[in-house]
């Protein structure tokens, strides 16, 4: 059986420690096996007993402790760990890991550690940009240790400003994102253009032809490419998401944006998701002003946009090229025509009709048709999962990529 996921968790002296808590129950809850260190100033403001009872394992407080004569602690769990994350990281540990100080448990096993380590500053503004402590991160930094970046707002010192321990959501992202690219070395360095949601046509200043399109299914392929260490690029149509980490967004209103804007950023790809709902059609003439009832007119007359696939297939060469068909019938027929006429290597292909998957759905099923003739289908899951195993099947296709 695959062992579990290990994180070790350094906890400092500040009021951020309750957060540390939180994190520690998401960590236990999502399966990851976590252990506890705490400075002797840590323990001024939360028990040992409350990390143990929430991550189910033993805390540890004190370099002499030694109840396995066949070890050494400081050095058996410095082992252990598969990434360790300092949280919160106070202005004195910081210090004292920038100058090689090992007083405590935490410090002793930080400079035994080998694994990455992650430190999420929590202290009061002034502290987090007293030169001292920039210099401190500064060394840290060249030495290879990664900073969490702190939020900014009302702290517990009665100041507002930089120097808010990060959520513990955001955390759990990271760590869930330290392992996810950990498993995916075949995308470290791709670079990947994913386009997301509808465009909108104007008819006026008022009224404008669209679709439904939410553009979650293409933010959640977007999100799981970088998570990966894909090079990620996001061409998004006007949707209200919010960017996925370490994902650089391009917004963009119309089909013709859409295109101008993959054209753009398609030279140096190495693999193409179309996931967007481009508009098929647009008005061939744009009013200057609203268009009131009393003109009545009989029919708006449209023309065609530019086939965004057709170009990218017609020029592809060596690119992996995806595209999506929404069909609300003879899906297959409609995706392996698509497949075979867009010069396409995948065409995921969905149901519109279905209830509960595709559009504005947290859920999709999918269809997978490929270039060589398989296909594979994804059961209806919600649209992060489908994502992951999209982005699986994809990973067969890299291999020349790197």
């Amino acid at each position: 059986m695959e062992r579990k996921k290990r994180v070790l968790l350094a906890v400092s002296g500040g009021i951020a420690a309750f957060k540390a808590a939180a994190l520690t129950s998401k960590l236990a809850q999502a399966d990851y096996e976590v252990k506890v260190m705490m400075t002797p100033h840590a323990q001024k403001f939360i028990t040992p007993l409350t990390f143990q009872a929430l991550g189910r394992n033993n805390v540890y407080t004190d370099t002499f402790y030694e109840p396995d004569p066949h070890g050494i602690a400081h050095i058996d769990v410095a082992d252990w760990a598969d990434v360790i994350f300092i949280a919160p990281a106070t202005a004195n540990v910081i210090g004292k890991l920038a100058n090689g100080i090992a007083d405590d448990m935490v410090t002793t096993t930080l400079l035994a550690a080998t694994a990455p380590v992650y430190i999420a500053p929590a202290m009061n503004v002034h502290m987090y940009t007293h030169p001292s402590v920039k210099r401190n991160m500064k060394t840290l930094e060249e030495d290879g240790f990664h900073f969490v970046e702190p939020d900014e707002g009302y702290l517990a010192c009665g100041y507002t400003g930089k120097g808010r321990m990060a959520e513990p959501e955001d955390l759990m992202s990271m760590i869930d994102h330290f392992f996810i690219k950990k498993a995916n070395p075949a995308w470290h360095g791709i670079k990947v253009v994913v386009t997301a949601g509808p465009t909108q046509e104007d008819i006026d200043p008022v009224r404008f032809l669209s679709n439904r399109s939410s553009g979650k299914m293409g933010f959640a392929i977007a999100a799981e490419a970088a998570a990966r260490g894909a090079d990620v690029t996001l061409i998004a149509g006007p949707v209200a998401l919010a960017t996925p980490h370490g994902v650089k967004r391009v917004d963009i209103k119309t089909a013709e944006e859409m295109f101008d804007a993959v054209m753009r950023s398609k030279k140096h790809a190495d693999i193409i998701i179309k996931a967007a709902a481009v508009s098929d059609y647009r008005p061939a003439e744009t009013y200057a002003h609203k268009v009131k009832k009393s003109t009545n007119p009989a029919s708006i007359p449209m023309e065609r946009t530019k086939d965004i696939l057709e170009e990218l297939g017609r020029e592809k060469g060596k690119q992996i090229l995806i595209g999506f068909a929404a069909e609300s019938n003879d899906i297959e027929q409609y995706a392996k025509e698509k497949l075979r006429k867009k010069n396409a290597d995948i065409i995921c292909a969905n149901s519109i009709t279905t209830e509960g998957q595709g559009f504005q759905s947290d859920q999709n099923a999918l269809h997978l048709f490929f270039k060589d003739g398989r296909d594979q289908e994804i059961k209806l899951t919600s649209k992060k999962q489908a994502s992951k195993e999209l982005l699986d099947a994809v990973t067969s296709l890299i291999g020349g990529k790197k």
